[in-house]
C-alpha cells in the first residue's frame, strides 16, 4: 500500500469518525429537546436519600453480577477472583465506549485476558468468544420477548429498527458459537479490526501492531472453546449473572426513578424487558458506544409506551450513566495497567 493510499485511508477514517460523533450529537440533542432541562433537574433534585442509596446499591449489585459472568466463562480455563474479573470487565466496557459497536469492542477482550491472567491467546480467545456469544444470545432472546409485547404500540419504523438490531444480536451469538468449533475461520475478523485497537489509550498502538502476529487460532483454541461452550454449568452461571446485570439491575433503577418521579407504569414486570429491547441499538455501528442513538431510541420507545417525555429523558440518562458510562470511566484507569511485556509473545505459556 502506497503513501497516498494510507493517507486516503486515514482521511476516510477521520471522516467516518466525525460523522459518527455528529450523529451522536444530533440524536443526543433530540433526546434532550424532549424535556425541559429545568423540570428534569427539579425531578432529580426531588429524589429522596433512600432512593439515591437504593440506586447506588442496585448499581453495585449489578456490576458484581456482571463481573461474575467473566468468572463463569473463565472457570474451565482459569480460576479467577472477583476483583480481577472486575478489572477485565471494566476495561472491556471502556473499550466498548470507544468503538462504534458493543461487540466490536469485545474483540479487545483476548488481549486484556492475556495481560491480566497470563493465559495463552488460544484460551483467552475461547473465553472471550464464549462470553460474547452468550451475551449476544441472551440479549437477543430477552429483547425479542420485549419487542413481542411492545410491537403493537410502536411505530413501524421504530419497531423495524429494533427488530433489525435484535436480529443482529441473535445472528452474532449463533455465528460465534458455530465458528467456535473452527476458530481459525475468525482470523479475517481479527485482522480487520486490529486498526480499531489503536484507539486504546497508551497501549493501543502496541495492541494493534501485535494483533496479527500474536493471535493464532489453533486446535487448542477450538478445544478450549468447546470445553467452555459445552459446559452446562457455564451457561447456568453466566445466565444468572447476565440476568441480574442486564435485566434486573437496570429495570430496578428505572422503576426506582419512575417511583421517585411519580410516574406509574403497568405492567411493572415488562419494564426490564422493554429496556433491554430499547438498548439493543447499541449493537448498530452508528456512534461510539451507541452514545446518543441509544438515549434517543429509548426515549422514543418509552414515550410510545405512555411514559411522559419529561420524565423518561432524565430516567434514561441516569440509568445509562450509572450502568454504562460510569463503569466505562472506571475502566480507563485499569486499562493503563495492561502488561505490555505480555503482548510481545504470541503464546501464554
Amino acid at each position: 500500500m502506497g503513501v497516498a493510499d494510507v493517507d486516503r485511508d486515514r482521511l476516510r477514517d477521520v471522516a467516518v469518525t466525525l460523522a459518527q460523533y455528529a450523529i451522536a450529537l444530533v440524536t443526543l440533542a433530540w433526546a434532550v429537546s424532549q424535556t425541559d432541562p429545568g423540570e428534569a433537574a427539579s425531578l432529580l433534585a426531588g429524589l429522596g436519600p433512600a432512593t439515591v442509596l437504593a440506586l447506588l446499591g442496585v448499581t453495585v449489585f449489578g456490576l458484581l453480577a456482571r463481573f461474575d459472568t467473566w468468572r463463569a466463562t473463565l472457570g474451565p480455563v482459569e480460576s479467577t477472583d472477583l476483583r480481577t474479573a472486575g478489572r477485565i470487565d471494566l476495561i472491556v466496557n471502556f473499550v466498548n465506549q470507544l468503538l462504534p459497536s458493543r461487540l466490536t469492542g469485545r474483540l479487545a477482550a483476548p488481549f486484556v485476558l492475556r495481560s491480566k491472567l497470563g493465559i495463552s491467546y488460544a484460551d483467552a480467545t475461547a473465553v472471550s468468544g464464549v462470553h460474547t456469544a452468550l451475551y449476544a444470545l441472551l440479549y437477543g432472546v430477552v429483547a425479542t420477548i420485549g419487542l413481542t409485547f411492545a410491537v403493537g404500540r410502536l411505530s413501524v419504523g421504530l419497531a423495524a429498527l429494533l427488530a433489525f438490531s435484535i436480529g443482529l444480536y441473535l445472528a452474532a451469538g449463533v455465528s460465534v458459537l458455530a465458528a467456535g468449533t473452527n476458530l481459525e475461520r475468525l482470523d479475517w475478523v481479527f485482522g480487520g479490526v486490529t486498526r480499531l485497537l489503536g484507539y486504546l489509550p497508551r497501549v493501543g498502538d502496541r495492541l494493534a501492531a501485535q494483533a496479527e502476529d500474536a493471535v493464532s487460532f489453533t486446535a487448542d483454541a477450538t478445544d478450549a472453546f468447546r470445553s467452555i461452550a459445552f459446559d452446562p454449568g457455564v451457561w447456568v452461571r453466566y445466565a444468572a449473572g447476565w440476568t441480574v446485570a442486564m435485566v434486573l439491575a437496570p429495570g430496578a433503577r428505572v422503576l426506582l426513578l419512575f417511583s421517585g418521579f411519580g410516574v406509574a407504569f403497568e405492567p411493572v414486570a415488562l419494564v426490564p424487558l422493554y429496556l433491554v429491547m430499547a438498548y439493543s441499538v447499541t449493537l448498530l455501528p452508528l456512534t461510539p458506544g451507541g452514545f446518543g442513538v441509544t438515549e434517543a431510541t429509548t426515549t422514543a420507545v418509552f414515550v410510545a409506551l405512555g411514559v411522559p417525555s419529561a420524565a423518561i429523558v432524565p430516567v434514561v440518562f441516569v440509568d445509562r450513566f450509572l450502568g454504562v458510562y460510569l463503569p466505562a470511566l472506571a475502566g480507563w484507569y485499569p486499562s493503563l495497567g495492561i502488561d505490555r511485556a505480555s503482548l510481545r509473545t504470541g503464546d501464554g505459556e
